[in-house]
This record gives C-alpha cells, structure tokens and sequence, in this order.
C-alpha cells in the first residue's frame, strides 16, 4: 500500500533504530515474536484518549485501528480516485469495494454531469 512520504522517514528511522525481526517484521514483541493484539488495542485506546476529545473518544470515531482503512479507502474514493485504483490499493476486488463503499461517496453528481456533458458536445 502506498504511504505518504513522512511515514516512509519514519519506518526508516526505526529500522535503522531497532532493525527488523527475523521475520522481515518492523514491529515485533519484546520477545521477537509477533505482537499480541490486546497490546494493539490497549495502545490504540491510549492514543485515542490522548489524540481525542472525550466526546470523539466516547463516540464510534476510529474504536479500532481497521475504522482508518474505511476511511482511507472512503476518501480515495470521495477524491475521485478511480474504483480499480482503489481496489488495487486497499487489497479488494472492485465489485467487492463497490459493494461495502458505494454508500460513502458523496458530492460528484455535479462532477460527473459536467463530464457527460463534456463527452457528448466534444
């Protein structure tokens, strides 16, 4: 998956920090093994406390790590990038990516009317 290029400075200070598991893992237990999801959650609730206020923290808003990748694909899509795009970026067929995020693109009516009408008098 594409990253913005701040993210990719910083996953390279940690390897060049902590180096990677035997694995090829950035991110490992303290063991070396893989990391337990309740210690995933128990840091996402602490972030979430400490990024949030109290009432985004008592509302749905990113509950859990997964809500980011409904919201990064939700504004790739509302960007106007195109669905197999899209598709290819977040690991899903089109017809599955339409299926659960159709419902969450907004606002292009108007775009998509001054297109076909571009289409049809050119």
């Amino acid at each position: 998956m594409p990253i913005p290029p701040e993210l990719v400075k910083i996953l390279r200070q940690h390897i060049a920090e902590y180096g990677t598991g035997e694995d090829g893992r950035i991110f490992r237990s303290e063991r070396g093994g893989v990391v337990a999801s309740t210690a995933y959650t128990e840091a996402w609730q602490e972030a979430r406390v400490l990024a949030l206020t109290p009432a985004q923290v008592a509302s749905p808003l990113a509950r859990r790590p997964y809500d980011l990748r409904h919201a990064a694909v939700s504004l790739w899509l509302n960007a106007g990038v195109s669905a197999p795009d899209v598709a290819e970026r977040a690991g899903h067929g089109v017809d599955v990516l339409l299926r659960v995020y159709a419902k969450c693109i907004d606002g292009h009516k108007e775009i998509a009317n001054q297109r076909i009408s571009d289409a049809l008098t050119t």
